[in-house]
């Protein structure tokens, strides 16, 4: 049986916006709260911008 990949919910472009929208709310210094919610978002921008690339043949 085929392992079961899982794909982001939300697009790379998504989830930029809201590290974006993070960075912005923060005024360019972030606490450590948010310098863990960025660790999360950095991992899920990068998991969804790998399943957004096509498959090779």
């Amino acid at each position: 049986m085929p392992p079961v990949i899982s794909r982001p919910s939300r697009s790379a472009d998504e989830v930029n916006e809201q590290i974006r929208s993070l960075w912005l709310r923060a005024g360019g210094r972030l606490t450590a709260e948010q310098r863990a919610q960025y660790a999360l978002l950095v991992t899920e921008w990068a998991e969804a911008t790998r399943s957004e690339v096509p498959e090779a043949a």
